[in-house]
């Protein structure tokens, strides 16, 4: 793990920790702080090394305190007092929080009275029925941990894409600067962009006359910084594993079979097997060294003339888990899926109006530089106190500050959008009031609390929501939170139904742990000519690069360009808020 994210995760269990014992103001310094950690590109150690404290100042959220324990941390390693609360309340902060419905106060009672210390003391003590007769717990609490720890045992062992990029782009990097590297890509789940990945897979292709390529190569990679086991070591393949806890596998090809290994590699393995099927049909044997008729490879140096000999187009990566991409290929009925390049703005952006940490103008520079026409800030509302979530009288103060930067902005043809996120409340009516809903430019809507009631009951609570005039988008719809909390129980037919009826987009929310919604249901929107919007749900400007995430989920989910309304003119966009109003 590089140091970047070692200090965001101590600055992260710092703030649990202070947050145990109710102090005011310092968890909510050291969470930013590890925000901004998280998302600064620049190693903090180079950056320390190169400015000094002054640099580590420049980091977002970083003060004078918190800087002093970044240099403490890389100079010796530690920070004091982390140490110090380590001891004080020696529990496995990792496993704990990731427990839906667990927090830092949860935590410390749980340990003061019953020493639990990590998941399987909490598993064992629950299954005892030992929680219920805590106080501010009961039957219904104990059973809804024993569901968090199941779900957590089913999404054990796999990692968020975000996180599995980060290393494979690091591997990646280190490998396009020697000079034996032909040609490298990354293959399986990763290239398929899954939301989870389960390892690492590249494959990488020597040039001419580098005899010794193959070892400089596998050399290199056994030895990367951050691997703490080599697995196997060899001239055609090697595998280790990072301290994130990911393996990562390295195969050398031949530049005749890249092509072939690289579809192989990829599958996914439902995919490729139907493949091998339609080549035999043909009188062909397809592997991962080439297509084959008899002992002559006819194909294999690229991807693209292994499906076009196979007779028909290609299937870019995202769509091939067997899922009708094979048979739409054959038919020529393949989507026009939306490409990565094609996003125009987004409308989920947080400023420092509401706890994100960038102003309104450093978003919108961060969103020019991206390219985009447009830029949507859509703060949160006041039922989200946590967030500092905005009232009227405040909307209504931002929308006067967001008119005189579209006025600043004019002569670039940037657009500023000012919408909010507001709470879907438990009756489905909405936290702000719908006169100053109707002066914004759009509103989306969201839950956020009381996420298990009856599947009846959020289905209709959404779709009160949906019904509303001034509701034009439905952001993260399911409520999931990858590897730690399953969706919410809804009708989504109802209220896909719904959102076409009313004309409400629904969001592919692309933060990382969200992905929402899965590329299941967004073929399912797409079949009911459901229109989507793809969002960052940003909170810090860097953020905005995880648009790529949810361009990737709405490629999975065979999504076209004009399925997503954010690929649209401005004018187009505006358009179809205002029908919706009408």
């Amino acid at each position: 793990m590089n140091k970047n994210l070692e200090l965001a995760n101590i600055f992260q269990k710092m703030a649990i920790y202070l947050k145990m014992d109710d102090v005011p103001f310092k968890p909510e310094a050291y969470q930013k702080a590890a925000l901004g950690l998280q998302t600064i590109s620049e190693n903090v150690e180079d950056i320390y090394k190169k400015q000094g404290k002054e640099g580590l100042l420049s980091i977002p959220g970083v003060g004078e305190s918190l800087a002093d324990k970044i240099i403490e941390y890389l100079k010796t390693g530690k920070i004091k007092e982390f140490e110090q609360q380590k001891k004080k309340i020696p529990v496995n902060l990792d496993e704990l929080m990731l427990v839906e419905g667990i927090g830092p106060k949860t935590i410390k009672a749980l340990y003061e009275h019953l020493k639990i210390k990590n998941l399987e003391d909490l598993e064992k003590a629950a299954h005892e029925g030992k929680i219920r007769n805590l106080e501010n717990f009961g039957e219904k609490s104990e059973k809804n941990i024993l569901e968090a720890i199941e779900f957590l045992k089913r999404s054990k062992g796999r990692f968020l894409i975000s996180e599995a990029l980060m290393v494979a782009d690091k591997i990646i990097q280190e490998l396009k600067r020697l000079k034996e590297v032909e040609k490298i890509s990354l293959a399986g789940s990763l290239r398929r962009r899954k939301e989870t990945i389960g390892d690492i897979d590249l494959l990488v292709t020597v040039k001419k006359n580098y005899p010794n390529g193959a070892k400089k190569i596998m050399d290199v990679f056994t030895n990367l910084e951050g691997i703490i086991k080599v697995w196997d070591y060899g001239l055609t393949k090697s595998s280790v594993r990072f301290d994130l806890g990911i393996d990562a596998d390295l195969r050398v090809v031949e530049d005749y079979e890249f092509g072939a290994a690289l579809q192989y590699f990829t599958g996914s393995k439902e995919h490729n097997i139907v493949l091998r099927k339609i080549a035999l049909e043909k009188g062909l044997k397809l592997n991962e060294y080439g297509l084959f008729k008899g002992r002559k490879r006819i194909a294999g140096e690229t991807e693209e003339e292994i499906y076009q000999t196979l007779g028909f187009a290609y299937i870019e990566p995202e769509l091939r888990e067997n899922t009708g991409e094979i048979e739409a290929a054959l038919n020529n009925q393949l989507p026009e899926i939306i490409g990565y390049n094609e996003i125009k703005g987004d409308l989920h952006c947080h400023s420092n109006w509401d706890g994100g940490e960038n102003s309104i103008e450093e978003m919108i520079k961060a969103a020019r530089k991206k390219g985009y026409q447009y830029l949507g800030i859509s703060d949160h509302t006041k039922f989200l106190r946590i967030e500092n979530g905005l009232n009227e009288k405040q909307l209504l103060a931002q929308r006067k500050v967001i008119e005189k930067l579209n006025s600043k902005f004019q002569s670039k043809k940037f657009k500023i959008l000012q919408g909010c996120e507001a709470n879907i409340l438990n009756d489905g009516s909405l936290d702000i009031e719908d006169k100053v809903l109707s002066q914004l430019d759009y509103v989306i809507a969201g839950v956020h609390s009381r996420m298990k009631i009856t599947k009846e009951e959020m289905t209709e609570r959404i779709i009160r929501a949906i019904k509303n005039p001034n509701v034009n988008i439905i952001s993260h719809p399911t409520g999931r939170l990858i590897n730690r909390r399953d969706e919410y129980q809804i009708d989504f037919d109802k209220i896909l139904k719904a959102a076409k009826e009313y004309q409400v987009a629904l969001e592919i929310n692309s933060f990382p742990d969200r992905l929402d919604l899965n590329d299941k249901n967004i073929r399912k929107a797409v079949a009911m000519g459901v229109k989507m919007i793809i969002n960052t749900d940003s909170h810090h400007k860097d953020q905005l690069r995880f648009i790529e995430f949810g361009i990737a989920q709405a490629r999975r989910g065979w999504a076209e360009k004009e399925d997503i309304i954010n690929s649209w003119e401005i004018e187009k966009i505006l358009a179809f808020f205002e029908k919706k109003m009408n």
